[in-house]
């Protein structure tokens, strides 16, 4: 399987040293607008070319997957160039800037019979699986609520803080939590509430969202670019809680009794940076004729996105569309 990647910042870097030590994917490409950058990222993590642009990268014929790691307003774009042409795609999260872009880059996908999927990570690592079989076994009782914070100290982040280029907290952190509500609790929201501090330059900086569900089960989420904060998640249930260390990367799930006492601790497995699970899918659905994901199908993209859209349209924060 020949995989490209487009974009060499850091993300895409994490991407390519979990391909070198992947069995059974070839480093075909790697592009950049700047050629000097594509040849250097080529020469260090061992890709057979580096294009100057990404039309390039697009119109090779040999590359089953392009990787997109570009920032989050030119998801779009350069998604849509590499599957018009043919390419399948996996494109970091979050995945486009509105659930109308989603809609576009899904049905061109169907239209010219390629694969696409997005690389929300901790869909597709065995995490997954190992935090829904602790809630099932009924350790910590019946479950009536859970929470998931992502602070970051990250103002300082030009691309974070600019409307021009997609950022805010929402997109590049809060996909994590509403995505474990998603992944955990389900679609069977019966009602939203939220509220927002803005930045100065314009984004979303801080916000909270509650979403309650059909049963009664509530998700409390925090997600801000203004502080610190530990980046767990909780589920509270009436014989005890789970605590999961990281809403994006788990490595640990605890579980705690009634009174708050450990009961016990399971790892995770260990893994080359996380990144290649959802990599492994992605070449096992090509190579099986499929042309989603199984661990995150377009539909919950597409659900995700139109939530991230209600969310900012209760803030009455829409990004400059001449801009992005």
């Amino acid at each position: 399987m020949k995989i490209g990647i487009l974009g060499t910042g850091q993300i895409a870097q994490t991407m390519a040293r979990t391909l070198a030590q992947m069995p059974g994917v070839e480093r075909r490409a790697v592009a950049s607008r700047d050629p000097a950058k594509a040849k250097a990222f080529a020469e260090r993590f061992g890709f057979e070319i580096a294009y100057g642009s990404y039309e390039e990268l697009a119109r090779d014929g040999e590359i089953d997957l392009v990787y997109v790691a570009t920032p989050h307003s030119r998801h779009f774009e350069d998604a849509l160039l590499c599957l018009t042409h043919g390419r399948g795609v996996l494109c970091e999260k979050a995945f486009t800037v509105n659930a109308a872009e989603a809609e576009t880059l899904a049905r061109t996908a169907r239209e010219k019979g390629v694969f696409l999927a997005e690389a929300m990570w901790p869909r597709y690592m065995p995490s997954r699986k190992i935090v829904r079989d602790l809630l099932a076994s009924g350790e910590i009782g019946r479950v009536y609520h859970m929470s998931a914070n992502y602070c970051a100290p990250l103002t300082r982040v030009e691309r974070l803080m600019q409307p021009e280029l997609a950022g805010g907290a929402l997109l590049d952190l809060g996909v994590y939590g509403l995505n474990f509500a998603l992944m955990h609790f389900g679609r069977d929201i019966a009602r939203i509430d939220t509220t927002v501090r803005m930045t100065d330059t314009g984004v979303d900086g801080s916000e909270v969202v509650v979403l309650t569900y059909a049963d009664g089960r509530m998700a409390t989420l925090t997600h801000s670019l203004f502080v610190s904060g530990d980046s767990n998640v909780s589920f509270f249930g009436d014989k005890g809680r789970l605590v999961v260390d990281h809403v994006a990367n788990p490595r640990a799930a605890l579980l705690y009794d009634a009174q708050g006492r450990l009961r016990r601790r399971v790892d995770m497995p260990p893994q080359i940076t996380g990144y290649e699970y959802e990599a492994a899918e992605c070449v096992a659905r090509i190579e099986a004729g499929e042309r989603e994901s199984l661990s995150m199908p377009l539909s919950e993209t597409l659900f995700l996105m139109r939530l991230l859209d209600e969310l900012r349209s209760r803030w009455g924060f829409v990004y400059p569309k001449e801009k992005i």
